[in-house]
C-alpha cells in the first residue's frame, strides 16, 4: 500500500533501520516520535516531542499521537493472538 501512495523503496527500507532516510524533516520527526512512544508503557521523552512540536501544529500532533497509538494497540493484540502476519 504505501508504494501505491507514492513511498521509495529507499524510505520503506529506512523504516526497517530506524533512521527514516529519504523523509521530509516533518515526516521524519513524526516517525521518531512514533517510534519513540512504541515501547511498553508509551512514555516519550522530552526530545522528540519537541522536535515534533516545531514541525506540527497541535491538531496535528494529536493526530499523529492517534495513529501511532492505534497502530500499536493492532499490534499488541494481534502479538498476543498470535495473529500471523498477511500480506
Amino acid at each position: 500500500m504505501a508504494r501505491r501512495l507514492g513511498a521509495t523503496d529507499a524510505q520503506l527500507a529506512s523504516l526497517e533501520t530506524g533512521r527514516y532516510i529519504g523523509f521530509e524533516p516533518s515526516w521524519r520527526v513524526a516517525l521518531e516520535y512514533a517510534a519513540a512512544m512504541t515501547p511498553v508503557g508509551g512514555a516519550v521523552p522530552d526530545s522528540p516531542f519537541d522536535e515534533l512540536a516545531r514541525a506540527w501544529s497541535a491538531p496535528q500532533i494529536v493526530e499523529i499521537t492517534d495513529v501511532a497509538a492505534l497502530f500499536n494497540y493492532f499490534n499488541r493484540f494481534a502479538e498476543a493472538l498470535a495473529i500471523p502476519v498477511t500480506r
